[in-house]
């Protein structure tokens, strides 16, 4: 369990300018951008105990970061 929130820039260095310009340039690139940050925010907050979940619950919300970071992933390779 990681107690510092998992930054798409910090997961990939490599695609660094890519987000800032999709990010400015793509509207659909730009909401699930903000859906990731929503839910990394809400995991983190769930790691520190700040907010508290079942385990189910806590499962479900890191899959859906997950599948947001493979679509914003596949995203940055295929521009």
């Amino acid at each position: 369990m990681s107690h510092t929130p998992h930054e798409l820039r910090d997961d990939f260095p490599e695609f660094s300018d890519k987000i800032h310009d999709l990010k400015t340039s793509d509207k659909h690139f730009a909401k699930l951008f903000d859906e990731y940050h929503d839910v990394n925010r809400q995991v983190h907050r769930l790691e520190i105990g700040e907010d508290h979940a079942s385990p189910t619950e806590e499962e479900q919300v890191r899959k859906v970061r997950m599948q947001l970071k493979d679509q914003l992933y596949n995203l940055l390779k295929e521009t």
